[in-house]
């Protein structure tokens, strides 16, 4: 088999099966999503000596061939559906198949040509999962509480009887991602680096250590298109559109969201740039999303320069 120079390939992945696609030598082949499989994709895709490897983000189906893609060294890249799929329209691809998406993700990845970035190790992609699950706990808990307010006599007890359990699974939880956090050494002192922050508590020290592997490595304006709090401007001739955040890591967005509102009240700094920017006239919610950005651009001056919070030497310009 001959190799094509900077060849991108497309992997379509679902639970049963995977579509694999070359962009420049057009071929195609298919193969069961299976671990025992994989050496074999591996083989064959060494064989090709692609530039680069895309697959979307399908709820946990790619995580074992992603894993196993890495680990064997070749350039994977784990993107967006939404993105790839707005490319396909912008590409005249509307027809939506397991096949074509494939030859779509491969040409996505010849145009765009995203970033590969390491893949997180075995112990932070657990501590994700684990901050994820917690996530799920907090969202069926306060779905439980809300309808406890209408529960009728019949479902009253059963419904605060799994508040409780709920609760409590919580707590395990907290307890579990503490202990993780304590185990590794680099955790626990970027995570008391962190909380030296007025402000920041522990759920967002280890969203950002779970979620955000990144913190430290990139400059300030990165970092914040990272993880979706980088401002786009909506221009068109004279017309100058409001500035928008799009894209990202939701959930560390929504992290960032009570830590500034908890910043707001007691950081000093944090709170005088929310009134300075209300003040001018800015709506609450864009001064509150400013504020996001701005401590998320502390925090990641703070890991690079290994620095405890210091309000008299703030630096995040880097």
């Amino acid at each position: 088999m001959t190799s094509t120079v900077n060849e991108s390939i497309g992997i379509d992945v679902s639970k049963a099966t995977l579509e694999i696609a070359c962009h420049q030598s057009a071929q195609t082949w298919s193969c069961a999503n299976d671990v025992c499989e994989f050496d074999s994709l591996i083989e064959r895709l060494r064989q090709i000596s692609p530039a680069l490897i895309v697959i979307e983000s399908t709820g946990g189906y790619q995580l074992p061939l992603v894993t196993a893609l890495s680990a064997a060294g070749l350039p994977v890249v784990v993107v967006n559906p939404r993105q790839v799929r707005e490319f396909a329209k912008a590409t005249g691809k509307l027809a939506k198949t397991d096949s074509i998406d494939a030859r779509v993700l491969a040409h996505f990845g010849e145009a765009v040509k995203p970033e590969v970035r390491p893949l997180p190790d075995k112990a932070t992609a657990e501590l994700a999962a684990v901050l994820a699950r917690r996530r799920q706990l907090v969202e069926m808990l306060v779905a439980e509480r809300n309808r406890l307010k209408t529960a009728v006599v019949a479902v009253r007890v059963d419904v605060q009887q799994h508040i409780t359990w709920l609760e409590q699974r919580l707590n395990d939880l907290d307890r579990d991602l503490q202990s993780r956090i304590e185990l590794s050494p680099i955790w626990r002192e970027r995570d008391d680096l962190l909380q030296t922050f007025k402000g920041v508590g522990r759920v967002t020290t280890t969203t950002l250590l779970a979620d955000v592997p990144e913190l430290g490595q990139l400059n300030r304006k990165k970092i914040a298109a990272l993880v979706g709090l980088a401002p786009f401007n909506n221009d068109s001739g004279p017309r100058r559109g409001k500035r928008r955040i799009s894209g990202g890591r939701a959930a560390v967005r929504s992290t960032l969201y009570m830590a500034a509102l908890s910043a707001i009240r007691c950081n000093s700094v944090i709170g005088s740039f929310y009134q300075r920017l209300v003040e001018a006239g800015k709506m609450p919610k864009v001064a509150i999303t400013a504020c996001m950005r701005k401590i998320l651009t502390i925090l990641n001056s703070m890991v690079k320069h290994n620095s405890p919070w210091n309000p008299k030497s703030l630096t995040i310009n880097s």
